[in-house]
């Protein structure tokens, strides 16, 4: 797996600040898609351990509250098995951090519930080691820019950790605005 960019201090990309890890390759090709670059499964730098220990290590402060995964696609099939090795050493090491993944993939799709290209045996234990999923395709015709940490109105934002426990989807509550 390639990645595209790495963005430490973040906090565009979740609740609090983040590091963020933007891995390369996408085939949805979404019209006006913010980050056309990492389509190409090759962009970027190799995806390697010590690039793996760099992050475990920026995640460690106390004042940031966790990881974010985001691309191009985190659950394109060829980058789903290196960042569920990944998260697992996450969740070994600083299992108090907060895991973000944002995919173009529905929920639906990524549990095989709906036909697609990304479910796999593994897909699901990669959304059950994260908190929450901001979920399908970036739409221009629905862009809303006043959304929180999404780009168009379609998107959605699940607490995983709900909605696993309970058996249906539960949207994510910004814990700033209850």
């Amino acid at each position: 797996m390639h990645y595209a960019t790495i963005k430490y201090c973040d906090i565009a990309n979740g609740e609090g600040v983040r590091t963020s890890l933007f891995v390369s390759g996408c085939r949805h090709h979404c019209k006006e898609c913010f980050n056309q670059v990492a389509w190409d499964f090759q962009y970027g730098e190799e995806f390697t351990k010590d690039v793996e220990d760099k992050i475990i290590s920026s995640l460690s402060p106390s004042y940031i509250r966790g990881l974010t995964l985001l691309g191009g696609e985190p659950m394109e099939r060829e980058n789903q098995e290196p960042l569920l090795t990944f998260l697992r050493r996450v969740r070994a090491c600083l299992p108090e951090k907060d895991i973000w993944i944002y995919s173009g993939f529905t929920f639906e799709e990524l549990l095989g519930k709906k036909e697609s290209r990304a479910f796999s045996p593994i897909s699901e234990e990669i959304l059950r080691l994260c908190d929450v999923l901001v979920d399908g395709r970036f739409v221009l015709e629905e862009k809303d820019i006043s959304l929180q940490f999404r780009g168009s109105r379609n998107q959605r934002i699940i607490d995983l950790r709900s909605t696993f426990e309970k058996g249906s989807i539960t949207i994510w509550k910004d814990e700033m605005k209850v």
